[in-house]
């Protein structure tokens, strides 16, 4: 059974599990998907999936006590993911997130994010989050405002190709 993590009015989030077929289905779907920023991860088979979440997904919620969870709605369908990242080149976790392109648009990413950082401000008591997302990404910038994230300056970092957008927000 997958960690339940936090749920909102129409959502649940779970810990990824490499042991259950259901998220190793959902994981290769989500990366696989048309969505325009959702990074090639190049897990392009169910074992590649479930040793992705065994590999890079799992370990972290040991070590750091969060990292990206699966959303579904709350009659149980997988439709994205949302939660926090410890990125090389940057001091504070990153909050991220990935939707099916088929959710986009129905407020989920804003939902789960909201809920992702009362989680992280109540329960974690992590003082300062981070975002970074691609600068044509328009949906997503107007989240982070949303979310009353602010830039702070276009950056590189590594293992990412181009410039990112850097944003932050105080939790405190």
């Amino acid at each position: 059974m997958n960690r339940l993590i936090l749920e909102t009015g129409r959502l649940r989030l779970f810990e990824f599990s490499a042991n259950n077929g259901s998220d190793v289905e959902f994981k290769l779907r989500l990366l696989n998907s048309t969505g325009p920023f959702i990074t090639n991860r190049g897990v392009t088979t169910p074992e590649g999936s479930r040793r992705y979440l065994a590999e890079r997904i799992e370990p972290v919620y040991a070590q750091h006590g969060y990292g990206m969870w699966k959303v579904e709605l709350n009659d149980g369908m997988p439709i994205g993911m949302c939660g926090l990242v410890r990125r090389d080149g940057l001091d504070a976790p990153d909050l991220g997130y990935a939707f099916l392109p088929e959710f986009a648009g129905h407020g989920y990413a804003r939902e789960a994010a909201r809920g992702t950082l009362d989680f992280a401000r109540n329960t974690l008591r992590i003082p300062r989050l981070l975002a970074i997302v691609d600068p044509d990404n328009i949906a997503s910038i107007r989240l982070l405002q949303d979310l009353r994230f602010g830039f702070e300056r276009m950056s590189r970092l590594p293992a990412i190709e181009h410039d990112v957008q850097l944003h932050s927000l105080e939790l405190n």
